[in-house]
């Protein structure tokens, strides 16, 4: 079987595009949890995350995170390429442990949220979002 050069160009492009491609990385995401925490047991719940089941446009996704007696909350969006969204902290004069903001997602996917407790506890949640349009260059 032979290639023509046009067939050899198009073939290596199609693979070097591939290589170049973003792959979201799940290892990744556990990771920064695990820096987040010191890798310290986590319990399911106790934070609570309202975003969008369905985000029509992933370029300005608004969500809100909040947990009761939280010092810091991290917000992660698995299928990023680069999966930190955002970290708050709340100081002692805080009123409440709450973030509104609007992020930006790639694409259909889970969107984590880590919250450290007062007593050095964490807790957390996920929740799915489908992307029909991406935000992150899609």
């Amino acid at each position: 079987m032979e290639f023509t050069r046009r067939e050899t160009m198009a073939t290596g492009g199609a693979a070097v595009l591939t290589a170049m491609m973003p792959v979201p990385s799940f290892a990744m995401v556990d990771d920064l949890v695990d820096e987040f925490t010191g890798g310290a047991d986590m319990a399911e719940g106790g934070v609570n995350l309202v975003a969008p089941e369905i985000a029509e446009n992933g370029n300005t996704v608004p969500i809100e995170v909040s947990a009761d007696g939280a010092v810091a909350i991290m917000v992660l969006a698995t299928g990023n390429p680069l999966p930190p969204v955002a970290t708050f902290n709340f100081g002692p004069l805080a009123g409440e442990s709450r973030a509104k903001t609007r992020i930006r997602l790639a694409g259909t996917q889970d969107i984590v949220a880590v919250a450290k407790m007062a007593d050095g506890s964490f807790a957390r949640t996920q929740k799915t979002v489908k992307v029909t349009i991406g935000g992150c260059g899609g």
